[in-house]
């Protein structure tokens, strides 16, 4: 999720719970009794290549599925067998997309569909709000603090309201709970977390940030 290359996340260092997903690209199994969202109209082979496209991690932050992440915005199977996986991007220019990219066609051929294609959806822009309740829980079990709402209140319609005030969130530590939290970069080891300290516990996290 948007990290530069050779960067390696806090969360990719921190242990993983027994059948999380490993390294980036694999796909990650999914606890009985939740799916992912799945887009309407089905046959069953888009059903069949929307679960291994919707299963494909994250890069980054590989506890989270494209489909958690909500990344993967669609899944389609033409009358020849042809797939076209549709993804968005976190933010415009984000290093991660070629690697997501790789292990869609990677993953969807290796399940059998021989001709892959993966379009860039740039509208609407990826927000925040889209990291399922499933991809929020898994920040919060590996140690990272999950976004908060943006959308609440807004409207697609501009202007953006911009400040060069520093960016107040009201969050809690992922590891204790406690609200006694202080920033100490906007800036962690991908652009899209920033770096905290619970000043409870003395523990540092990332926190992924609003988009």
């Amino acid at each position: 999720m948007g990290a530069y290359g050779g960067s390696r996340s806090l969360a990719s260092l921190a242990p993983r719970p027994a059948g999380e997903a490993g390294e980036a690209g694999e796909t990650a199994p999914r606890p009985a009794g939740e799916t992912a969202p799945r887009p309407a109209g089905e046959t069953p082979a888009r059903s069949r290549a929307y679960d291994v496209a919707a299963a494909v991690t994250d890069p980054e932050m590989p506890m989270l599925t494209l489909a958690d992440l909500g990344v993967l915005r669609d899944v389609r199977v033409d009358g020849d067998g042809a797939v076209t996986a549709t993804i968005t991007p976190t933010y415009s220019g984000c290093p991660a997309m070629a690697a997501m990219r790789d292990d869609l066609v990677r993953v969807l051929r290796g399940a059998g569909f021989a001709e892959v294609r993966v379009d860039v959806a740039l509208d609407p822009p990826w927000s925040s709000d889209w990291i399922t309740e499933r991809g929020r829980r898994a920040l919060e079990t590996h140690g990272l603090s999950a976004p908060g709402p943006v959308r609440e209140g807004a409207t697609d319609a501009g202007p953006v309201a911009l400040t060069l005030a520093p960016t107040r969130r009201t969050l809690r530590c992922p590891r204790c709970g406690s609200a006694e939290t202080e920033v100490l970069s906007e800036f962690g080891p991908t652009p899209c977390t920033a770096v905290y300290r619970c000043t409870a516990c003395a523990e540092p996290f990332e926190h992924v940030k609003e988009i």
